[in-house]
């Protein structure tokens, strides 16, 4: 590995946002050292696999992660008909391969990655110490660390609001071209999902923090209906949940002693309060903390403003229109329970999502 007394750059987790941050930082010519508490790319996979289309302008070919097309989304409100999105492109994914791709393509560049390490400390002088004994020292520190963010928290960023979520693999009868949206006044601030991978499907459920334990038997009761239905199979291939932030995009530039700290990703909060997508997000945002790594290292003093403005730029409008919407939700969660119409006004498919 690069010597960590004359490391540039150091990344903290080793999801798209930190690969991408890493391969970028690299291109430039940087040192790059990235430390990933995981003992492999994307394992185990904490995530719903749907990417929009556009992910495929920010990253490399994803033919060989791509494991069908969705062209549509169609949303179940209570016991209604579903209403169905026309031209919602995107693609389900193989995570742990999506994930892999893209470390292989920041090692390429002459990226350290460091699997199986865990950040045991960081100190207010930039130190970070590994649970393996070994402290990194960097002239910048991107956190790329999820939700719950050592890095961030370190220069005062936390995500403060957060939905739990739990999903199965089950096996799908018949060939889907949607993503499946179930809202209902039973799933507290979230959704229930059903996302088609060619034979098999994830079918999931998210939930505010305060419910979680409502999880396990909301998902079942899902899982049962859809069986009843002749939808997916009873058998269970596979378990995966976690957190997902939905307070809005933090402040994603700090210091810590000499060091520049930037986020990226779920770190920064970028992930949608509504949906729960992040992965275009994180590809994006880690795209740039690397290349703004490069630009302060050589000297431009505006380049750790001009990450911020970028991100707000992209993800600001938008995020806050989704934390408004979600607050909606809650408000009526709260007071009763909501109704379908508030339902509906609240989630993405619908004209009023996207009112003033």
């Amino acid at each position: 590995m690069s010597d960590p007394a004359h490391t540039d750059v150091v990344i903290v987790g080793l999801g798209p946002a930190g690969a991408c941050a890493a391969r970028k930082a690299a291109e430039a010519g940087l040192s790059v050292v990235a430390i990933e508490k995981k003992a492999e790319a994307g394992t185990p996979v904490q995530c719903a696999e749907f990417v929009p289309a556009m992910v495929g302008i920010e990253v490399a070919d994803l033919s060989e992660t791509c494991l069908q097309n969705i062209d549509s989304m169609m949303t179940f409100v209570e016991s209604d008909a579903p209403d169905m999105m026309e031209n919602f492109p995107g693609q389900m994914i193989d995570r742990r391969a999506f994930d892999r791709q893209l470390v292989e393509a920041a090692i390429a560049t002459g990226v350290d990655c460091l699997f199986g390490v865990a950040l045991k400390s960081v100190s207010p002088e930039g130190e970070l110490v590994l649970n393996d004994g070994r402290t990194l020292k960097a002239k910048v520190i991107i956190g790329a660390d999820g939700p719950k963010s050592r890095i961030g928290a370190a220069i005062g960023r936390t995500n403060t609001e957060l939905v739990e979520t739990r999903q199965i693999a089950v096996p799908l009868f018949k060939p889907h071209t949607a993503t499946d949206i179930f809202l209902s006044a039973d799933i507290a601030g979230g959704y229930g999902w059903l996302f088609p991978k060619g034979d098999t499907a994830n079918l999931g459920l998210g939930v505010e923090a305060r419910q979680k334990d409502r999880l396990k038997p909301l998902l079942e009761a899902l899982h049962r209906d859809l069986v009843d239905a002749g939808r997916v199979g009873e058998k269970i291939l596979y378990h995966t949940g976690g957190a997902i932030p939905v307070g809005g995009m933090l402040d994603p530039v700090g210091r810590l002693g000499g060091a520049a700290v930037l986020l990226a990703g779920d770190a920064a909060g970028l992930t949608n309060p509504v949906t729960g997508a992040g992965i275009n997000a994180a590809i994006l945002s880690g795209n740039r903390a690397g290349e703004y790594s490069s630009l302060w290292l050589q000297g431009d003093g505006d380049a750790l403003d001009d990450y911020r403005e970028e991100l707000e730029d992209l993800f600001k409008p938008g995020l806050d229109r989704a934390c408004k919407r979600r607050q909606n939700i809650l408000q009526a969660f709260r007071r009763d329970s909501p109704t379908g119409e508030e339902l509906r006004n609240n989630w993405i498919a619908y004209p009023e999502y996207w009112a003033a």
